[in-house]
C-alpha cells in the first residue's frame, strides 16, 4: 500500500475518511491509521497539505468514528451475541464486556487508540458492554486527541526538522507499524504462557 500516493491522490478528505472508518466501522480494522496520520503530517510539513484543517478533521474523524462504533455496539452489536457455544458471538461476551468496562473502560479506550485493529473493536465492545456514554465520550475525546493530533503533529514537526524527510517516510512507517504491533504480540505471548502454566498445574 503506497500511503504517500493515497494521501496525495485523495487529500485531507481521503485521510479523514480512512481515520473515521478505522476508528469505528467494523470493516475498517485493516486500515493503517497510524501510518496515514504520520505520513499526512510529514506531507503537510512539505506544503502538500494544510496542517490546521488536517489536524482538526482527523481529530473529528477519530472521535466521531469511535462514537459511531459505540452506538453500533449498543444498538446492533448486542443482538449479534446470542449464541451459547459460539466462539465469536457467545452470549456471555456482553456481560464480560460490561464488567471489563466498569473496571478498566477508560484506560482501554485511550490505550486501544495505539493498537491496530484493536482500536476498531474497542468502541464497539464498549457499546455492547453498556459502558455509560458520557464516560465513554470523555475518554474517547482524550484518546482521539492524543492519537490523531499527536501522530499528525509528530509527522509535521519531524518533517520540519529533518531535511529531505520524504526519503525516509517508508522506513519510518515500517518502524511505526512494528512498534504498534508490540503490545499485541506481548499480550499474545503472555496469554499463551498463562495457558501453558494453567494446563501444567
Amino acid at each position: 500500500m503506497d500511503i504517500t500516493h493515497i494521501i496525495q491522490t485523495f487529500g485531507i478528505l481521503g485521510v479523514t475518511a480512512i481515520i473515521f472508518a478505522e476508528s469505528g466501522l467494523f470493516f475498517g480494522f485493516f486500515l493503517p491509521g497510524d501510518s496515514i496520520l504520520f505520513t499526512a503530517g510529514v506531507l503537510a510539513s512539505q506544503g502538500m497539505l494544510s496542517i490546521v484543517p488536517l489536524v482538526i478533521l482527523t481529530w473529528l474523524a477519530a472521535v466521531l468514528g469511535d462514537t459511531t462504533g459505540y452506538w453500533f455496539g449498543a444498538r446492533i452489536g448486542i443482538k449479534i451475541f446470542n449464541k451459547d457455544k459460539s466462539f465469536f458471538f457467545n452470549k456471555k461476551y456482553p456481560e464480560r464486556a460490561h464488567e471489563f468496562y466498569l473496571k478498566h473502560g477508560g484506560k482501554a479506550i485511550i490505550f486501544a487508540r495505539f493498537i491496530p485493529a484493536v482500536r476498531t473493536f474497542v468502541p464497539i465492545m464498549a457499546g455492547v458492554g453498556k459502558m455509560p456514554y458520557r464516560k465513554f465520550l470523555g475518554y474517547n475525546i482524550i484518546g482521539g486527541t492524543i492519537w490523531a493530533t499527536g501522530m499528525t503533529l509528530g509527522g509535521y514537526f519531524l518533517g520540519r526538522s529533518v531535511p529531505n524527510i520524504d526519503t525516509y517516510i517508508i522506513p519510518i512507517v515500517v518502524v511505526i507499524v512494528i512498534t504498534s504491533l508490540i503490545p499485541v504480540a506481548s499480550e499474545f505471548i503472555r496469554s499463551r504462557k498463562h495457558r501453558v502454566e494453567t494446563n501444567n498445574k
